[in-house]
């Protein structure tokens, strides 16, 4: 049945299609993914959304599979949004992208059903940390990887790895202001390896706390200096009191590289980034 605006007006009221998204950033320019309230603060997510709404020529307001934190990059971040405008994949993409700076990018985009929705249809999260280990700071990627003159041992990383893998309450290893209802998080796989001369931690979980990953990443670092034994990782997270859980790792090293959703909706899988990391040795 048409509706009294269209009965008066002739005019036929098209449906609004929901498309997902998967967004590339380096967030070192960036006071994290969220818009902000405060003026003259950039976000991922502003950006996005004025490029987005120049090529829809409408307002448009974007979802994301989780928000990212200050100076935090992502490779697979994961956003749909609604929109009455009808624009091919192509011009999402390319569109998009030439009013997007450098450091953001649309890697593809695809037109979902309804049912979809980017933070609450994800099965799991996956982030990795990249720690630059060398007695001289690099000057390349100064803001893409963490840097450390320590000599980290990652043998010593898994072994307090391990302590961490399952479902848990990370209160530990939660931000002191983090937001989230309760601090129970299932750790899927945890792991530490190297790919050329980075070392890498890798995560897998259901979902994460504010600042869970970069405070895991202290605790492994500090284990793997040897200024703790692996056993403090599980001393931490039974403490269940972020004052024992020692120094939060910087942002720059973390990215978010992968969302998992069931099958049905047909989303391109992630590449497992960042492009320059390779493959682990």
């Amino acid at each position: 049945m048409k509706s009294e605006t269209e009965e008066s007006t002739g005019a036929i009221s098209i449906a609004p299609v929901r498309y997902a998204l998967c967004v590339e950033y380096a967030g070192a320019a960036y006071r994290g993914w969220q818009t902000q309230k405060a003026d003259h603060v950039p976000s991922v997510q502003e950006a996005v959304e004025k490029a987005l709404g120049r090529i829809a020529n409408e307002p448009v307001s974007v979802v994301c599979a989780g928000r990212t934190d200050a100076g935090v990059n992502g490779t697979y971040q994961i956003i749909h949004f609604d929109t009455r405008a009808r624009r091919d994949e192509r011009a999402w993409v390319l569109g998009t992208n030439s009013h997007l700076p450098d450091d953001i990018a649309i890697r593809w985009a695809r037109p979902v059903d309804d049912g979809f929705h980017a933070r609450f249809s994800a099965r799991e999260r996956r982030y990795r940390y990249l720690i630059h280990s060398a007695p001289v700071k690099p000057a390349l990627l100064s803001r893409g990887v963490t840097w450390t003159y320590k000599t980290l041992d990652i043998g010593r990383m898994n072994d307090a790895a391990v302590h961490l893998v399952g479902e848990h309450d990370f209160t530990s290893y939660r931000a002191v202001g983090c937001q989230a209802k309760s601090p129970i998080r299932e750790v899927r796989s945890l792991e530490v390896y190297r790919s050329g001369e980075l070392i890498v931690i890798d995560v897998r979980a259901n979902a994460f706390l504010h600042h869970m990953v970069r405070n895991i990443a202290g605790v492994l670092m500090k284990i793997g200096a040897g200024e703790a034994e692996p056993v403090w990782a599980r001393e931490v997270l039974q403490a269940r009191d972020r004052r024992v859980g020692g120094i939060t790792a910087p942002p720059w090293g973390l990215y978010f590289v992968d969302v998992a959703y069931p099958e049905a909706f047909g989303l391109p899988p992630s590449d497992l980034g960042p492009y320059f990391l390779g493959r682990p040795d």
